[in-house]
């Protein structure tokens, strides 16, 4: 019932900007940690960057300056604000929300993921 929802993905010129939402919608009880990971074809997923419920925010150190997590406990959101993209930066976004429904039982849930490319 519960799902996760991406937006804001495309194609951008290298220097430019891009924001990505993610909403959990259904039965959500309440939300903790949400993070914003990465990855490309035969790569990893990356941790790009993750706000806590007290919003302390971390980020990977090559977007650090750059990017800006941010989160609506209201809306069950999670934002990632991405500044001065550069090519490396191209990526399929993923986020991720550790969240509940019953009360007390927390599972992780993920979004469909979003393409972001950045051309020099």
């Amino acid at each position: 019932q519960v799902q996760l929802v991406e937006s804001g993905g495309g194609l951008v010129s290298a220097g430019g900007s891009m924001t990505l939402a993610c909403a959990a919608t259904g039965p959500v009880d309440s939300t903790h940690i949400m993070r914003w990971y990465r990855q490309t074809p035969g790569q990893q997923r990356e941790l790009v960057a993750s706000i806590t419920k007290d919003n302390i925010t971390r980020y990977e150190d090559s977007v650090k300056g750059r990017f800006t997590i941010s989160r609506d406990n209201t809306k069950h959101a999670v934002y990632l604000q991405m500044n001065n993209l550069k090519p490396e930066d191209t990526a399929v976004y993923y986020c991720d929300i550790f969240l509940s429904v019953i009360p007390g039982t927390w599972r992780e849930y993920w979004g469909q993921g979003t393409q972001v490319t950045v051309s020099s």
